[in-house]
């Protein structure tokens, strides 16, 4: 009898060895050779960022970056975060030591960077001196300032690189620059009080959408001229381009839904109700699944896009926000603004695998394989 307990004892000591391992691999992507990292970067109000290691599902470090840190983005050449301070400044993040690598003055509250599609390049939107600041991204160096309209809030490339788009929250206009010299080549009336801007692959159209009232402004970029402005369901708290640039996602928390836009004909078609707040949105790679965060209901809705179906919701933390996937969207990675944490869901059963405390108020996230 008590050789039979002790060989009981042993295979269960075994079994929970396995199923350990099982889970450990569940959420590791399969794409991780040894001596890679995957890493998630959260910006709180505190002005630090919270840095979560993905496969150990673990907060590893807190980075102070500086006041009010937004506009983050993954620098493609190398294993660096970007991001703006409304101290005046560009901060880089290297992610490997988990230090801030450098701090790059460049004034007057910048609200958003956005790379060129080389990585030579940053271009800067600062909201108080009303510029537009570029920046080499080998050297560090400023190498260009523009003048643009009144409260720059937004900066987006065009796919191919040639011109600067940029979006004037108090002008109420939008800037075309070309890329190389900074010459302003069109300044064009929109919508009041613009925010977003998205831009389709060929380059020859963009749509701008704002928070505080329901139009949606259409552009032509190769003409350079106003086109129309689209009426919405309500104000846009996000907006999602297909990849290949046929539809629209115009997401509204005031709306309770989604509307679909057709690019080529500037036609708003179909409206999903979605549930109490939609907030922000992700679309999968292959298009066929959207992710919207409902900050008062505290979920996320997962939608069949091409079918207009909406499933199920999944539960999350308190006030989610921002939205990104894992390399492969094996996991959906949640920011919840409410209960300072991070939801981390298993996207092939739409689970929720564990929540990571991440600091006061979190407002911004990106993901960086390396």
């Amino acid at each position: 009898m008590r050789r039979l307990n002790i060989r009981i004892s042993v295979v269960a000591v075994l079994l929970v060895i396995f199923a350990t391992v099982e889970i450990s691999n569940e959420h590791r992507p399969s794409f991780l050779r040894p001596g890679l990292r995957l890493c998630a970067y959260i910006s709180t109000d505190g002005g630090s960022i919270t840095v979560v290691d993905l496969v150990r599902l673990a907060a590893v470090a807190r980075v102070s970056v500086g006041p009010s840190p937004s506009g983050m983005r993954e620098y493609p050449k190398r294993p660096e975060i970007w991001g703006v301070s409304s101290a005046g400044y560009v901060w880089i993040l290297d992610a490997r030591s988990n230090q801030v690598a450098m701090r790059i003055p460049v004034g007057g509250l910048p609200t958003a960077l956005d790379f060129s599609p080389d990585g030579g390049r940053a271009y800067v939107a600062a909201f108080r001196t009303d510029s537009l600041v570029v920046v080499d991204c080998a050297t560090r160096a400023i190498v260009g300032r523009a003048r643009t309209g009144s409260g720059p809030v937004f900066v987006r490339l065009t796919p191919d690189g040639t011109r600067v788009i940029v979006a004037n929250r108090n002008a109420a206009t939008l800037g075309i620059y070309d890329a190389s010299s900074l010459a302003l080549l069109r300044t064009i009336p929109i919508l009041p009080e613009p925010e977003q801007v998205s831009v389709l692959p060929d380059g020859s159209a963009a749509f701008v959408t704002s928070s505080q009232n329901r139009l949606l402004s259409v552009v032509d970029l190769r003409r350079n001229v106003f086109l129309t402005n689209l009426e919405l369901a309500g104000p846009a708290s996000d907006m999602l381009l297909k990849p290949d640039g046929g539809e629209l996602y115009v997401i509204s928390a005031l709306a309770n839904g989604l509307q679909v836009v057709n690019t080529w004909t500037h036609e708003v078609g179909d409206y999903l109700l979605l549930g109490s707040t939609p907030t922000r949105g992700i679309l999968s790679a292959d298009s066929g699944l959207l992710y919207v965060s409902d900050s008062a209901a505290d979920r996320v809705t997962p939608v069949l896009i091409n079918i207009r179906r909406v499933l199920g919701p999944i539960p999350v933390g308190q006030q989610p926000s921002a939205l990104r996937f894992t390399p492969g969207d094996s996991l959906l990675l949640v920011l919840n603004a409410g209960s300072g944490d991070l939801s981390i869901i298993r996207v092939r059963t739409n689970s929720l695998i564990t929540m990571i405390p991440v600091g006061d108020r979190p407002n911004d996230l990106a993901v960086k394989v390396f």
